[in-house]
């Protein structure tokens, strides 16, 4: 199914130079003359890459079918990480650079949705929000406002800012978009 650039929304798959891609965000951009184009910020799901590219508005695309299948993750082993289908019981590899920055979001025993496409596996998606446990972070400033964000680290190694009454030991609920504290599990 062909679909126009002027068609993009965040999260669409197409096909762009023969690779299947997704649309991570996207504006339309009307000069005082000319045609509108689209200036779109994309992840390449077999390198990984992310580009910005800028597309005519009438310019058309193939969509790319991305079959999902739900997996455990098992453990990780000299930059490669090892996934369980849950129906099948067969075992995918990703490595570190499939992986990315979700590394610090993938914990043991969870259950995360494999991306493929015409049967390579591509990536792992990860939910929305995961829960993680703290194991580093600073003691809360006394009379400080209660504003004020602090360092912390997980288990996984993400660092990120939390409020200040976060302790060593809790358990936090962490957006996988953008890294950011959601709350207390």
């Amino acid at each position: 199914m062909a679909i126009s650039a002027g068609d993009f929304k965040t999260g669409l798959t197409l096909l762009v130079d023969g690779d299947p891609c997704q649309v991570l965000d996207f504006q339309h951009v009307k000069p005082g003359k000319g045609a509108a184009i689209l200036k779109t910020k994309m992840r390449n799901l077999k390198t990984g890459s992310i580009q910005e590219r800028n597309f005519n508005a009438n310019t058309k695309f193939d969509q790319a079918t991305i079959e999902k299948k739900n997996a455990q993750y098992s453990y990780a082993d000299g930059g490669v990480y090892y996934f369980m289908d849950l129906e099948t019981y067969d075992t995918y590899e990703l490595s570190a650079d499939q992986i990315g920055d979700d590394k610090y979001y993938i914990i043991e025993g969870m259950e995360v949705s494999l991306a493929f496409w015409e049967g390579e596996l591509l990536t792992v998606s990860l939910p929305a929000t995961v829960i993680l446990t703290v194991v580093e972070t600073t003691p809360a400033i006394k009379g400080a406002p209660s504003t004020q964000l602090k360092d912390a680290t997980t288990e996984t190694g993400l660092t990120l800012r939390v409020p200040p009454f976060i302790e060593q030991g809790e358990k936090i609920v962490v957006f996988t978009a953008d890294g950011k504290y959601d709350g207390r599990a």
